[in-house]
């Protein structure tokens, strides 16, 4: 399965600077190992040691939010759209 995965400003140093590319893979977890098989090095950023996703990490597919689904076990249909938001914190 292809997707298209979105890529925010602060991880396009692992994509030679492509705000989008494309991926393989039926779940978001095959969708992750097929982006760090092509980017090394983006999947650590993504996933933490244990195998979960970053707390500080949200990622969409087909603008769902995958905390609220499945997690890394969501499925990823043929030509889907999934977007990797880093997390924004501030105040005053």
């Amino acid at each position: 399965m292809s997707v298209s995965v979105r890529i925010p400003t602060i991880l396009r140093t692992y994509t030679g600077d492509e705000s989008q590319v494309t991926a393989e893979g039926a779940t978001l977890a095959e969708v992750v190992d097929s982006l760090d098989a092509t980017y090394p090095g983006i999947k650590a950023r993504v996933v933490d040691e244990d195998g979960k996703l970053r707390r500080f990490v949200n990622i969409y597919v087909a603008e769902e939010d995958v905390r609220f689904a499945d997690g890394l076990d969501t499925t990823t249909p043929d030509g889907t759209q999934i977007s990797i938001i880093p997390a924004v914190a501030g105040g005053c």
